[in-house]
């Protein structure tokens, strides 16, 4: 009986640091010394590449607010990032199709199930599109319609595209040199083949500021 509780106890000593202890530390260092900038968040000075921001406010002298920066899909944007139409965590009119409020918890990630036949979904849709066409941009179905997650930091190159004319307009770079830019930070698909081409708003946008000069 002895015998086997301290065998017990070794076993259990044992496997504590082998897996509790010398594995992660292991999983840590491996991480920081290969993987160092996504271990630590993907972090830039600006915030993280693989959460969205909201660039809606950024002020933008004689002109709209967030006309002289590219902007992601509308998880944050416009319409949504109105503040004052929340109290506390509840709607004080329609949520919208916002994942990060439609849910019932404020920041919250996750999906909505407005449909294509839902009035308040409709509303908002209507809504977005009014906030691209005042500052000159044609949307694309991605700029006016929500991510699953409610966080999404990228955009298709076509989106970024088509405010081109926005941020042509309100930083007096030429569509040219921007549509450069946006080639230049355009990532191909994941592994070759997984997904699809996209373009990482921050990453765009740090790129567009030191352009700026």
């Amino acid at each position: 009986m002895i015998t086997n509780i301290r065998r017990s106890i070794v076993t259990v000593l044992a496997f504590t640091v082998l897996f509790g202890f010398l594995y992660t530390f292991a999983g840590t260092g491996v991480a920081q010394a290969f993987f160092r900038g996504q271990a630590n968040g993907s972090l830039t000075a600006n915030g993280s590449r693989l959460i969205g921001q909201d660039w809606s406010k950024t002020p933008c002298p004689g002109h709209l607010p967030g006309s002289c920066v590219f902007q992601g899909r509308p998880d944050n944007l416009g319409p949504y990032s109105d503040i004052g139409r929340y109290k506390g965590d509840s709607p004080v009119g329609h949520p919208g199709d916002n994942p990060l409020v439609a849910n019932g918890v404020a920041g919250g990630s996750g999906t909505t199930n407005l449909g294509p036949r839902s009035k308040e979904l409709l509303a908002y849709t209507k809504e977005l599109v009014a906030y691209w066409k005042a500052r000159g941009v044609s949307p694309t179905p991605d700029l006016v319609t929500t991510s699953a997650s409610g966080l999404d930091p990228d955009i298709t190159p076509q989106d970024a595209d088509a405010e081109i004319p926005m941020v042509s307009r309100a930083t007096g770079i030429s569509p040219a040199r921007l549509r450069d830019l946006v080639n230049q930070q355009t990532q191909g698909r994941p592994l070759g083949f997984l997904g699809s081409p996209f373009v990482n708003v921050l990453q765009l946008n740090e790129a567009l500021a030191k352009l700026r000069g």
